[in-house]
């Protein structure tokens, strides 16, 4: 007599089940991973914009104009996740206020923890409504 070869149906089934689990943990864990890494490009962004606004003030004793800034190509991240939005500052005298929030229908936009990042003259880091320190790092 030969034995017999193959699995069943059942046996087939169980191993569905199982990697079913497994897919329904593991692809929500990697989603929050993958929204977290994403935003580095809002802060490296929102760096790479107020490197951009020093130099220009050591150059013309002025920080730059709106259409300065967005001619410069500043006014969205390198990987596009981030619209990126100069403002004149809020502290007496001349100032700036950088902000970068998820573009529209972009992957960021389920991110509720930190929803948008900002960076004054002053090197003062903001976010909202997560914790700085969370957000930035």
């Amino acid at each position: 007599m030969r034995g017999n070869q193959g699995v069943t149906l059942i046996e087939l089934m169980v191993v569905v089940v199982v990697v079913a689990i497994l897919a329904s943990i593991a692809v929500p864990s990697y989603r929050s991973y993958v929204i977290r890494a994403q935003r580095t490009d809002a802060t490296a962004a929102l760096l790479r914009a107020r490197t951009a606004q020093e130099k220009f003030f050591l150059q013309n004793n002025q920080y730059m104009t709106d259409a300065e800034f967005a001619a410069l190509g500043l006014d969205a991240s390198e990987h596009g996740f981030y619209d990126v939005v100069r403002a004149d500052g809020v502290n007496p005298g001349p100032g700036y206020v950088l902000t970068a929030t998820p573009m529209a229908g972009g992957p960021q936009v389920a991110d509720g923890a930190c929803a948008s990042f900002t960076i004054d003259e002053y090197a003062a880091r903001g976010s909202g409504p997560g914790d700085v320190d969370m957000c930035w790092k």
